[in-house]
């Protein structure tokens, strides 16, 4: 029996508003969520998730997730798109397709979909391309939030290997990674793949049976994301507290209220890096500031650390509780950060080493989110 399922166009946007929250400023854009899963409803299937515990031990799973920068989209990039005849999309549900191309490589029948991580599309993309292919949709996530780089993984930190990979971008370019020689140079080849895509492609990979799957998922991530962005929208049509709602649902700390006062960012080697800057709201004062990577990893108050990657961060806007990722930041929203604690794989030796302050080139001390 599902776990949990999205039968009506809401329930989707609630589902979207959560993992956009749990992608910390990164993830893909929510709007490209909303419309895969809004696609498959039309299409006449209900995007639905079971616990990994419902599935066989020896039936096989792999991972699908989106690849690329969350930046923009530039004239200049548009141009050269439009000079190698990239005009529109030929396979908009590449996920689909990269699974399907997984299975005809390998020979293995796929019987479910786990996501790489939360986020507005690299959760519902996943979801949404196991709904159309008829395969399940675990409630789990190999992350437990958003990351930039596929080596920031539990079955990675656990040893076990990304490849054979396939990856199927919105033109249609269709590439098999039968190995690699470190998952580092998984994730290179993956995001210059992306890049040479002009910003994304979509891949499959992790193939694992079922019954080795537990020790490296975190687990309930779709049921969590779908709770968390209906609680806002119910805090929200009742005129309460949204951030207060927000901190009850999730535990996190709130670490800054205030305004937007500058996002400097550019698009490297297919990763939106940059530093947003928040200013406090009349009466409380100080500048908060965090630099991203696709997703957000470092927060100081006034040039003091407070909160790093792997543990969470996540922005939303201070009236309407919508997440914000930092694709969207603009200059005066009113905003509200959060910290959550990561998962505690990731605040292991080998964990910090992946996703910790210094992987990002930061000479700082990292210090659990929830501690004061």
């Amino acid at each position: 029996m599902p776990r949990g399922k999205l039968e009506t166009i809401r329930d989707c946007e609630d589902f979207v508003r959560g993992c956009t929250f749990f992608g910390v400023g990164g993830g893909g854009a929510p709007s490209k969520g909303l419309k895969l899963l809004t696609d498959e409803l039309a299409d006449g299937r209900v995007p639905a998730w079971v616990d990994l515990d419902e599935l066989p031990d020896d039936a096989w799973l792999a991972c699908a997730w989106g690849m690329g920068s969350i930046a923009p989209l530039t004239p200049e990039r548009e141009a050269a798109m439009a000079a190698v005849g990239l005009e529109r999309w030929r396979v908009e549900k590449n996920l689909a397709a990269a699974l399907r191309e997984l299975e005809a490589y390998t020979g293995r029948r796929l019987t479910a979909v786990v996501p790489l991580e939360p986020g507005g599309s690299n959760t519902p993309n996943p979801l949404a391309a196991a709904t159309r292919l008829g395969l399940a949709t675990v409630d789990a996530d190999l992350a437990g939030r958003a990351i930039p780089e596929i080596t920031q993984t539990l079955p990675v930190l656990a040893g076990k290997p990304v490849t054979p990979m396939a990856a199927v971008d919105l033109w249609g370019d269709v590439s098999l990674i039968r190995e690699t020689v470190n998952p580092a140079m998984a994730e290179r080849i993956g995001k210059f793949l992306a890049v040479a895509a002009f910003g994304h492609t979509g891949l499959a990979g992790f193939l694992m049976r079922v019954g080795e799957a537990g020790p490296v998922v975190v687990r309930g991530t779709l049921s969590r994301c779908h709770h968390l962005g209906r609680v806002i929208r119910e805090a929200r049509e009742a005129r309460t507290s949204v951030v207060e709602a927000i901190l009850e649902a999730t535990g996190a700390v709130r670490l800054f209220t205030g305004i937007v006062s500058k996002k400097e960012w550019e698009d490297r080697d297919g990763y939106m890096i940059g530093k947003t800057t928040i200013i406090g709201s009349p009466g409380g004062g100080g500048v908060f500031e965090i630099w991203f990577k696709n997703e957000n990893h470092v927060g100081w108050l006034d040039g003091v650390p407070v909160a790093s990657s792997p543990d969470l961060i996540s922005v939303v806007h201070a009236t309407s509780g919508e997440p914000v990722t930092n694709t969207d930041v603009q200059v005066d929203q009113p905003v509200v950060v959060f910290g959550l604690p990561c998962v505690d794989a990731f605040r292991s030796p080998r964990g910090l080493e992946a996703l910790g302050p210094g992987h990002f080139g930061f000479d700082i001390d990292y210090s659990p989110v929830e501690e004061p």
